[in-house]
């Protein structure tokens, strides 16, 4: 009788811990398997299920001089679409417009405008457009620190101004700019251009950061408002691509160019509304929430404020070289 009861025992043990291992099975095949579609499978064997061209004639980008808005105009240049380029220097669109010309013969309207400024600017982007069926949206512009530092040690007024202003302001009232004739026309692309710095420790750069979370945040909601409407919004989270913000000169595996990346991030488009766009800097990001799970948040945070850190302190030793 006793060793019929340590049987039944050990077998509901056992069936219990079969369970409990098909569970934790379940949910990491839940996770896994989207991932695993969003950022490999989807992108590099299904392909885009859009068609940008079919949007509408012209594509908006704005920080269009350099790095992923450049390259952003570059490729939808060259799949068809007329572009409008909206950046602060003239010189400098004039530039993109003539590398644009090289490769592509689309029409290229050049709008000169400071995001950091105040709602006048949309005011003339506005009479710039007026008219023209606008089927994508590219909100990159942005700035960052010019290297990693205190919060409370930033005294320039104006740069916490002006990097709110830039990073939110300018996605927030294009959006309101441009999606309506989207949605009179059900159909439309809004990319906006968040960071994995959105969703990874980022003490030091913390306002940069902050204001990138916003922009994920508020395009997974924008999407899930107006996905029912023909709109597709994408939020796209960078890691670290070649470019004058990131002071990255050459190309590498994690860091590729601007080019790469764009190329990379556009074949997500219809399938992933919230993606890193690039292989790679997804297997980034899931190395680091893996930590995360496996870690307390401390440690992480701990090891970035380190390397932080460090990166401020040489970017401080190089000033005052400069200065002597």
């Amino acid at each position: 009788m006793k060793n019929n009861k340590i049987v039944g025992i050990k077998k509901m043990s056992c069936n219990l811990s079969c369970f409990c291992v098909l569970i934790v099975l379940l949910q990491i095949a839940k996770r896994f398997l989207p991932w695993l579609y969003n950022n490999l499978i989807g992108p590099n064997f299904i392909g885009p299920k859009v068609d940008v061209e079919k949007m509408g004639k012209w594509a908006v980008i704005t920080g269009a001089t350099e790095g992923i808005g450049k390259a952003y105009a570059k490729a939808l240049a060259k799949k068809g679409l007329n572009v409008i380029l909206i950046s602060r220097s003239l010189e400098k669109l004039e530039k993109v417009k003539s590398e644009i010309a090289e490769c592509s013969q689309v029409e290229v309207k050049l709008i000169d405008v400071d995001f950091t400024s105040g709602p006048e600017i949309y005011t003339k982007i506005s009479t710039n457009i007026q008219n023209l069926e606008i089927g994508v949206l590219v909100n990159n512009v942005g700035m960052s620190y010019t290297y990693p530092d205190f919060f409370l040690n930033i005294q320039n007024e104006k740069f916490l101004r002006d990097i709110i202003t830039c990073n939110i302001n300018s996605v927030t009232h294009m959006c309101r700019l441009i999606m309506p004739q989207m949605i009179e026309r059900k159909r439309g692309i809004v990319i906006n251009i968040s960071s994995m710095a959105a969703h990874v420790p980022n003490p030091l750069l913390c306002l940069y950061s902050g204001t990138k979370a916003f922009i994920d945040k508020f395009s997974d909601d924008l999407n899930t408002e107006y996905k029912g409407q023909g709109i597709i919004v994408q939020s796209v989270m960078p890691g670290y691509v070649v470019s004058n913000m990131t002071k990255i000169k050459r190309p590498t595996l994690m860091a590729p160019s601007a080019d790469c990346y764009v190329a990379s991030a556009l074949r997500t488009l219809g399938i992933s509304a919230h993606t890193t766009g690039y292989f790679p800097h997804a297997l980034m990001k899931l190395a680091i929430d893996a930590i995360r799970a496996l870690t307390c948040d401390s440690f992480l945070n701990s090891y970035v404020m380190k390397n932080l850190f460090a990166v401020r302190k040489r970017a401080l030793r190089n000033a005052e070289k400069k200065a002597e």
